[in-house]
């Protein structure tokens, strides 16, 4: 680990104008050039040279592979490779009948957001084509908006019949693009945006800041300071259970109180924008949490939905 960590402070030396870590390591140890890196990457403007030469225009991504967008509005759906940074596929669709963002079950409307492909349906009637793909709608952060609904797919059009031009809250293509997208993606690496009027707007310094608060937050969560950590959430946070941000908080602080000492690593960070009908800036953040004191350890994925507002990162759903 110790080679890794100090090939990485060779590359990233150079942001340091006045420290040389070579002689930090040597003087003090490896545990404090660490502190200074995770110092580093609280730091937006280290972000911000970070992403100079990405193109970030459609979510920052460091292991989802395949981002497949649907714009309501134009009728279009592309798939975005990540990894090779280009658009691979594209089609026109049909989508719901109803304009407007799904709210409740029936109600016509395909969804406004993000979400996750949970599977390959190939037992489908004929009217669906030869196979449909699954999202997750309603999500987790839906659920606490109290949004209803399900069997969201990406389907097929029928073999031996016409249709009407419109869906009941699916997104259909022609059979033969269904097969050339199904073939593009990694269907379980594959987030699927949907939005209503092209409504993404991404630039460098919003994800900078993102990524310089996740690292904050991580900070204040590891040294137990609940006034930093809390200070990420916004007054709207609920849980899955739906609880509030004051029963969370008082459960956080009791569980602060204990001054455990904690190892906490995120990797595999994506930040994923979110469309939505709140007039809310929101992304969902999925990443790779490494979590570890002396009594607990959990080692998964950790999901977030957070809102930019006047520059911070606020917390909405964890």
């Amino acid at each position: 680990m110790h080679k890794i960590l100090l090939l990485g402070i060779f590359s990233i030396s150079s942001i340091f104008a006045n420290i040389d870590l070579v002689d930090v390591y040597r003087n003090y140890g490896i545990k404090e050039v660490e502190k200074l890196i995770n110092k580093e990457l609280t730091n937006k403007s280290y972000w911000e040279k970070s992403l100079k030469n990405k193109n970030i225009t459609n979510g920052y991504y460091e292991s989802l592979s395949h981002i497949i967008m649907c714009n309501k509005n134009i009728k279009d759906i592309k798939v975005y490779d990540t990894k090779k940074d280009d658009i691979v596929f594209s089609s026109k669709v049909l989508t719901g009948q109803i304009d407007g963002s799904k709210n409740i079950e029936g109600d016509l409307k395909t969804p406004v957001g993000a979400y996750k492909l949970v599977a390959k349906l190939t037992k489908v009637d004929d009217f669906y084509g030869p196979f449909a793909l699954q999202s997750n709608y309603p999500n987790a952060f839906d659920k606490t908006l109290n949004k209803t609904g399900h069997g969201i797919w990406i389907h097929g059009v029928p073999f031996k019949e016409s249709r009407n031009p419109y869906t009941k809250g699916c997104i259909a293509l022609n059979n033969s693009q269904l097969e050339n997208l199904e073939s593009s993606i990694d269907i379980h690496n594959s987030m699927l945006i949907i939005s209503e009027n092209n409504n993404i707007n991404i630039n460098k310094k919003e994800i900078a800041i993102i990524l310089s608060e996740i690292f904050s937050w991580k900070d204040a969560w590891k040294h137990s300071n609940i006034n930093k950590y809390l200070s990420f959430y916004s007054k709207d946070f609920k849980r899955k259970d739906k609880s509030t941000l004051n029963e969370f908080a008082n459960h956080k602080k009791r569980l602060f109180k204990r001054k455990e000492n904690k190892r906490i690593k995120l990797s595999n960070i994506n930040i994923i924008p979110y469309p939505n009908d709140l007039d809310k800036n929101i992304y969902q953040i999925i990443m790779h949490e490494d979590y570890r004191t002396r009594s607990y350890k959990f080692i998964g994925k950790k999901i977030l939905y957070i809102e930019i507002i006047n520059n911070k990162m606020k917390i909405l759903f964890e």
